[in-house]
């Protein structure tokens, strides 16, 4: 059945939809969640298994999420909805498509909470606030900042705002071209900070703490917790993937492709790991302090060594660049829904999306001020405050969720024809290994993720 409508606008070239795509990629999870979970779970065992799962699940899923986007050449809803039509499917499978809107627009409301953070120690690290900073005065710092409510509003409202400013431009005039400016900066960056801890850091620990494997140290909730952040990081149904490959040319190969996008999101996780870890040995500081390593045990380090100043401006100018791509591509699915719906009204669209992310996201801005106690479904025993809930949603229900419906959808549902059609540059070995892992293996390994999720 042909697709009822095609797409006009493309990416300009393939080096620019690969940027735009990393960039949706590589995020916070790479930056912010990745080092302190392999610090957390001991190091080099947690690191090659995650590599792992990255290629061995994560690049047959993305590839399936791809191609669905430029099979389908609409938003996430009406692509999904194209391939059901042209594969005969039953539209109970649509819920693809509403999940790949649901989990951006949840996910952006929470997530730019800590990019605002991130923002907000950018100018701290300018104004060398770090400076002679002990464990007590950067948990007093956090904690004063996070609990000032009309200034934390501003800042993620901030936030947001540059990523309508982006998304409002379109993909050629807007995400296209910043992700050609950011996404070199970013791989700049980090190359910087990583030969900073070659130079005067503890680069050595952090080479054997992250490539020195001990498996005694892996345990089986380990390996899910590895598979877990695979998904998370690749942004595995995410609904970005989705939608930035509807612009994709039909000449671009979709494994290649995906195969890229693993290749560059797993550089930057490692690289993250080797330009914090150095600072982090080097100050006698612990790899393993969870969500705080970011915001409070790094800026103690900061405040302590030789060029800290310097270091600190550039390590979280880093993260908001990553945070900035990533919050760009979870915003793009929602406006080009309602772009589909409403032609002509990108920016109009864009304001009112960004601002509805805004106004959702308030509960968990506050979550750490006036609402730090209010548990919404308490009543039913759940005793998470409005970020805590919508965290846990995102990464332990709807995110994993989404991605085990793309793997079962690309596995058991689509035509062998329209994968050959999609798949017609690459060889016969490589279609076979992607319908076997996502017909078997991807859905009963994240299903086993999701349950162990959702019983912790």
């Amino acid at each position: 059945m042909a697709i009822k409508k095609i797409r006009m606008t493309t990416w300009s070239n393939r080096p620019a939809f690969l940027l735009a795509t990393i960039g949706g990629a590589v995020g916070l999870g790479n930056l912010w969640r990745f080092p302190y979970i392999a610090g957390e779970n001991g190091g080099g065992g947690f690191v090659i298994v995650y590599l792992i799962f990255v290629f061995l699940l994560g690049l047959p899923i993305i590839a399936g999420e791809m191609l669905i986007g430029r099979r389908g050449r609409q938003n996430a809803i009406h692509s999904i909805s194209n391939l059901i039509k042209e594969n005969n499917a039953n539209s109970i499978w649509k819920s693809i498509g509403y999940l790949s809107l649901l989990v951006p627009f949840i996910g952006l409301s929470y997530y730019a909470v800590v990019a605002a953070w991130s923002l907000d120690y950018l100018t701290l690290a300018i104004k060398n606030t770090f400076e002679g900073f002990d464990k007590n005065i950067a948990q007093s710092i956090f904690s004063q900042r996070a609990e000032l409510p009309i200034y934390q509003a501003f800042i993620h409202g901030i936030f947001i705002s540059m990523t309508i400013w982006v998304v409002a431009r379109g993909i050629n005039n807007g995400i296209e071209k910043i992700s050609k400016i950011l996404m070199p900066i970013l791989f700049l960056v980090i190359i910087i900070l990583v030969l900073y801890g070659i130079i005067n850091a503890d680069f050595k620990s952090a080479v054997e703490f992250l490539f020195k494997p001990d498996f005694s140290k892996l345990s089986g909730q380990s390996v899910l917790i590895a598979l877990g952040q695979a998904l998370f990081s690749l942004a595995a149904g995410a609904g970005v993937l989705i939608t930035y490959s509807a612009y994709m040319p039909a000449d671009y190969s979709i494994k290649h492709s995906a195969a890229v996008i693993c290749i560059g999101d797993t550089i930057v996780a490692l690289l993250a790991g080797l330009a914090i870890f150095p600072i982090v040995f080097a100050n006698g500081l612990s790899p393993n302090e969870g969500p705080e390593l970011i915001f409070i045990t790094l800026p103690i380090a900061f405040g302590n060594m030789t060029g800290g100043y310097i270091i600190s401006i550039l390590f979280f100018i880093l993260l908001l660049f990553a945070a900035y791509t990533t919050a760009i591509g979870m915003l793009e699915p929602i406006v080009s829904w309602l772009e589909e719906r409403y032609p002509g009204k990108r920016k109009q669209l864009s304001i009112i999306a960004g601002f509805s992310i805004w106004v959702f996201g308030l509960g968990s801005v506050f979550s750490f001020s006036i609402l730090t106690n209010f548990y919404p479904l308490n009543f039913i025993g759940i005793e998470k405050n409005f970020f805590g809930l919508a965290d846990y949603t995102v990464a332990n229900i709807l995110l994993p969720l989404n991605a085990l419906l793309i793997a079962a959808f690309s596995g058991w549902v689509i035509k062998q024809s329209v994968f050959n059609e999609e798949f017609s540059q690459d060889t016969s070995s490589w279609r076979i290994y992607w319908r076997f892992i996502n017909r078997y293996i991807a859905p009963v390994a994240i299903f086993i993720v999701m349950l162990d999720l959702v019983t912790q």
